[in-house]
């Protein structure tokens, strides 16, 4: 099952897949303000409980850490009281000596390599939480940025369609009184003779 974010994002693309296009155009969209809003603060509210889930899942490294260091402990333990019952042993003391430094030397080996391979995990782990939340955080910041654009497109379109249509209905009006222009030239034509004289 995948996550809030990732839900919240497949709505969004589903939303923009349904909006309808700007007539004349094959790239540009209308989008209802309120909804996009609306997407941006939930993913806003998720990401939050997204960052706190993969801490979580960081914050494992460190009971791996622990169980490993309970497990080295034991062994050393273990290695101990195999060493101080060989070394009671009067008759094999040296040999007792030599096999709990083995014992010993050994344990703590398994321990150091339970250690170093419960770190590179929990590095591994936390390492890929990192590189999800960034692709996820890329991800919505490119979003954005294409919606912010479209919407600058969307606005600036709109503005030429309107002076487009502004000229259009400039010149039909013109076109409607080309009378009042003759007059106009007639009136000119009159005061001009009226002056020569």
């Amino acid at each position: 099952m995948g996550s809030k974010i990732e839900q919240l994002i497949d709505d969004i693309e589903i939303y923009i897949d349904n909006c309808k296009a700007v007539p004349l155009s094959k790239s540009n969209i209308v989008v209802n303000k309120e909804q996009m809003d609306e997407y941006l603060h939930e993913l806003r509210m998720s990401t939050p409980d997204e960052i706190k889930r993969y801490q979580k899942i960081i914050s494992n490294k460190e009971a791996i850490l622990n169980d490993a260091r309970s497990k080295a402990e034991a062994l050393i333990n273990e290695a101990t009281i195999h060493t101080n019952k060989l070394i009671s042993e009067h008759e094999i003391m040296q040999q007792a000596y030599a096999q709990a430094n083995e014992v010993v030397t050994s344990a703590t080996y398994q321990a150091q390599q339970i250690l170093d391979t419960a770190t590179m995990e929990a590095n591994s782990v936390r390492s890929a939480a990192m590189q999800y939340m960034d692709d996820i955080l890329n991800y919505l910041e490119n979003l954005i940025v294409n919606a912010s654009n479209n919407a600058v497109s969307n606005y600036e379109n709109l503005l030429s369609g309107l002076n487009q249509y502004k000229d259009v209905i400039q010149s039909n009006r013109a076109e409607l009184h080309p009378v009042e222009e003759d007059e106009l030239s007639n009136v000119v034509l009159d005061n001009s003779e009226t002056e020569e004289e």
